[in-house]
């Protein structure tokens, strides 16, 4: 061997051992935590770096996952403990000294064996870095990037949240973030990053002061999952309406030119029989969800509970302990994609649940489900039921069935947000089948007994119910074939069961006769005479024993609240029957009529039950409980769960009754419902025209005699209602022109009304006058008179907030 050629072998052998070298003195002072993606962890300067195999890592595709382990606390702002972000389907990618994280777009793609097909399609449409990273050290197998300014990010859009929440202007504050190392981990399918970020900014809104030690400094948790792509087994299901589930689209250009260019398979679980032959079988890995032991007792065994009924589900098609539900290890990371949460989260508020899921976005595959709780909600189904019964009528008193009717909601809740991570939607139509799913918002079903006294002991169902079994078949049975699935689907509408979800039964302007939020009952009008009579009747016994002893007079509103405002859900009920319809998610060869118009029997009838929560009597609250509420006690406060009030301390019932009688108003004066009440009529005249719908509110409020006592203040603040809600419906820049001239015509007879009315001997003449005068300023202006602060009813939904 020649000089030369030793010299340069030694060369060669320095060239391959200087990095490795550099890579030994780079992980000499760190600490080394091995798995799917390795972290190297500087304590010394509160780094944390991430170790890429590239041979297998660089350009191999996986998911990013963010989420915030520690929120900010106010259902208002909508940022809470356990919140998961985005699911992202992402790649590195080195170029020269930086490494890209790619986000790949997985909405357009083309399903085909075809590479150049696939290449055309990644080339059509963008895709989004969303972050480059500095390479610290490489070698010729591993690329070592610093993570640590990506983690400090705020994936979360956090500061994006609180300005549009109104809560101000807020950045991140590099100098108070950092690693937290406690939640950073590395298993063998994810790698776990943690960071404790801190957003300081000015002009913080209330909800934030109130949950903040300091509004101008807000530190929360943000935390990254990096997480292994399932293997290839895993079996889409393609996606029906009727099936219950979500969805999960995409735009396949590979698709043949007679097949729909959007796809829709379901999201789901991967489920399978040990025994595929078997009818009945265990799973080959059971669905375990596993509950966050920060839960106190009783509320921890009603949760297990609740989230059980589903393996009734999986055991109707064949499953044996297919679904479970264990304690949250003490070793475990809530964040570990391995485990399937619930978790329990406090506000300062009591405010949504959640249910969501890691899915993977090219499948539908949920690879890990995550549902988070508010830990308040119970406490407000509590309240409810202390004020339907007003219990405290000695000093050993028993509330044992009041707490009862609490945990049997939250038994309900805590099925509920696990069907959404199981991949259901909600059904409000369900009421309609009586109780036929969990995936319902369910208003307490209280009833009067043999008596005449409150019964709470059928409020809320102990149990799956028949939709929720179908859409398990559907979503986890054994079938898979379009064939079969349809067979499953024909089974459930053949049932009679309904369904119906969000886009149809939220919006105000909602028009099917089904889907309901918080109701109950196949016939919405009958079950708001049923619901009146038990408002009536907890009216009636309200007073010193719906509160302990040792509580505040004052705390008595708090109670009153819902049970004042009892029917407000069984109205927006009601008001779908006006100008309404009848009709599914009907399909073409399984479907007949997919649609029809209400009758005008049922109409007339809703609106008559609408036009009786705005009498005065109905209205006005029993003499006993004004006489009772005095202005807060010292130490107490108003809040948000409180009646809006005109009268400064003291409690006002004429703005309560102003509250609910604007509630019903808003929702009858809907300009979308007005628009199709208005073409209803004309093609069938026995339905109301929108003249006849204003004339019979006129009758029912503004011309009716006046009472006496307090009932009179609360008529006039009922026809100030009425008044307003008509002008500034003909000032609404979304009415039809054909309904705007019906108003006008209405507004124009109220005018000629109120003129004759010229007895000043009528405790109502100063207001007639005074709407004169409104209606005349509203025309010669083209505006409403007064802008009113608006009074509106408070949250007191049966245990939520506006979405669960």
């Amino acid at each position: 061997m020649s000089r030369f050629t030793s010299l340069c072998n030694v060369i060669l052998l320095a060239m391959v051992l200087l990095p490795l070298k550099a890579l030994a003195a780079f992980a000499d002072d760190k600490s080394f935590l091995d798995g799917f993606m390795p972290l190297y962890i500087d304590d010394a300067s509160g780094k944390v770096y991430l170790q890429i195999d590239k041979i297998d890592k660089i350009e191999q595709q996986f998911l990013f996952q963010s989420s915030m382990p520690h929120g900010i606390g106010s259902n208002d702002i909508g940022l809470d403990r356990g919140q998961l972000g985005s699911t992202r389907l992402v790649q590195f990618e080195k170029v020269g000294d930086k490494v890209f994280l790619r986000q790949l777009n997985t909405y357009y793609r083309a399903d085909s064996d075809n590479a150049l097909e696939r290449q055309a399609i990644d080339e059509a449409f963008a895709s989004s870095i969303i972050w480059g990273f500095k390479v610290v050290e490489q070698d010729d197998d591993k690329v070592i990037i610093d993570y640590t300014p990506f983690l400090l990010s705020d994936i979360h859009n956090l500061a994006d949240t609180l300005k549009a929440t109104k809560q101000g202007s807020f950045k991140i504050d590099s100098s108070r973030s950092g690693l937290y190392s406690k939640r950073t981990k590395v298993f063998p399918d994810n790698s776990e990053l943690e960071a404790t970020v801190t957003f300081t900014g000015s002009g913080a809104g209330s909800h934030l002061k109130s949950v903040t030690p300091d509004a101008k400094a807000v530190t929360v948790n943000l935390h990254h999952s990096l997480i292994r792509l399932p293997d290839n087994d895993y079996q889409v299901r393609q996606f029906h309406p009727f099936s219950g589930m979500w969805s999960v689209a995409y735009a396949d250009y590979a698709s043949a030119i007679d097949d729909p260019l959007v796809q829709r398979v379901i999201p789901r679980h991967r489920l399978a029989k040990k025994q595929p032959n078997a009818k009945v079988s265990e799973a080959v890995e059971p669905i375990v969800y596993y509950l966050d032991p920060g839960v106190p007792e009783p509320v921890r065994s009603a949760l297990i509970d609740g989230a059980l009924w589903w393996d009734q589900a999986f055991t109707a098609i064949g499953y044996k302990n297919a679904f479970q539900v264990k304690m949250l290890p003490a070793d475990a990371d809530p964040m570990d994609v391995r485990y399937n949460v619930i978790q329990w989260v406090h506000r300062a508020t009591r405010g949504w649940s959640y249910g969501a899921s890691v899915v993977d976005p090219r499948s539908g595959e949920i690879i890990k489900g995550h549902v988070t709780l508010g830990s308040l909600r119970v406490r407000q189904d509590y309240l409810i039921a202390l004020g339907l019964t007003s219990p405290f009528k000695g000093s050993n008193t028993d509330t044992s069935r009041q707490k009862d009717m609490a945990l049997a909601r939250i038994r309900q809740l805590s099925a509920h947000e696990v069907g959404h991570t199981l991949g259901i939607a909600h059904n409000f139509s369900a009421s309609v089948n009586g109780r036929a799913s969990v995936m319902d918002y369910p208003h307490p079903l209280v009833s009067l007994d043999g008596k005449g006294n409150i019964d709470l002991s059928n409020a809320y169902d102990d149990k799956i119910g028949e939709w929720d079994k179908h859409v398990i078949d559907y979503a986890y049975g054994d079938a898979n074939d379009s064939a079969s699935l349809r067979a499953i689907v024909m089974a459930a509408k053949n049932k009679g069961l309904k369904y119906m979800s969000d886009p149809d039964s939220r919006p105000q302007s909602g028009a099917d006769t089904n889907g309901h939020l918080w109701d109950n009952g196949a016939d919405a009008v009958a079950e708001l005479k049923r619901v009146v009579k038990v408002r009536e009747k907890a009216l009636t016994d309200f007073g010193v024993d719906t509160i302990t002893t040792g509580t505040p007079f004052s705390e008595i509103e708090n109670a009153l609240v819902p049970i004042y405002n009892f029917h407000r859900y069984q109205v927006e009920a009601v008001v779908k029957a006006v100008a309404g319809v009848d009709y599914s998610y009907a399909i073409k060869g399984e479907d007949a009529q997919p649609f029809s118009v209400v009758t005008a029997g049922r109409q007339n009838q809703a609106i008559d039950a609408l036009l009786d929560t705005l009498g005065s009597e109905f209205l006005t609250m029993p003499a006993h409980i004004v006489a009772l509420i005095p202005p807060k006690a010292y130490g107490y406060g108003r809040t948000r769960e409180s009646f809006a009030s005109n009268t400064g301390l003291v409690f006002d019932p004429v703005t309560a009754a102003e509250s609910s009688a604007k509630h019903t108003l808003k929702l009858l004066f809907n300009p979308a419902r007005l628009a199709r009440l208005y073409q209803q009529h004309q093609i069938d005249g026995n339905i109301p025209s929108v003249t006849q719908l204003i004339e019979r509110t006129l009758e029912q409020t503004i011309e009716q005699a006046a009472t006496s006592g307090l009932s009179v203040a609360v008529q006039q603040r009922v026809n100030q209602q009425v008044l307003d809600g008509l002008i500034a419906l003909y000032h609404n820049e979304k009415l039809v022109p054909e309904v705007r001239s019906s108003v006008y015509l209405s507004l124009i007879d109220l005018q000629a009304w109120l003129k004759k009315q010229q007895q000043k001997s009528n405790p109502l003449y100063g207001q007639y006058l005074l709407m004169q005068q409104q209606i005349a300023y509203s025309f010669e202006q083209g505006d409403v008179v007064i802008k009113h602060q608006p009074a509106n009813l408070p949250p007191g939904s049966p245990i939520g907030m506006a979405g669960e």
